[in-house]
């Protein structure tokens, strides 16, 4: 059976078959720091949409080290590593990184800039995407699961 987003690693799989919440390019020092790219395409599903086929299979360490009590788990793959998603401890989302967690990243585009702070010395993005100093303005968490 297929589904509208699927990732994963060979023995720890994601899917999807909503579209997420929210899709951004990241620009955030935390992301920087986690994922070593300049910028972070991620994408916001509802938490109870983004299903995980063995949950047991996933380490799960705090996603911000400066902040280790914080809502988001990063969650790799107890077998080979690979970075699976990212928990919200209080179940409101779950977050891929396309690129690094096994999505199609062309199914999933970002529509806007969001956490650009121009006091790093970065040149604002200018792709025609909104650019935002966190994430859009419209944007509402959900209610935990």
């Amino acid at each position: 059976m297929s589904s509208k987003h699927s990732g994963g690693c060979e023995h720890v799989h994601t899917h999807s078959d909503n579209d997420p919440i929210d899709n951004h390019t990241c620009h955030c020092s935390v992301c920087k720091s986690v994922t070593g790219q300049d910028t972070t395409h991620v994408a916001f599903f509802n938490h109870g949409d983004l299903k995980v086929d063995d949950e047991g299979s996933l380490n799960r360490q705090p996603f911000n080290a400066s902040n280790p009590d914080g809502p988001l788990e990063l969650c790799t793959c107890a077998n080979c590593g690979t970075p699976i998603m990212l928990d919200d401890k209080l179940k409101r989302i779950r977050a891929i990184v396309p690129n690094l967690m096994g999505h199609n990243a062309d199914n999933l585009p970002a529509t806007y800039h969001a956490f650009y702070d121009p006091a790093t010395g970065v040149p604002e993005p200018n792709d025609g995407r909104p650019v935002y100093s966190g994430l859009r303005p419209d944007f509402v968490w959900p209610d935990p699961a």
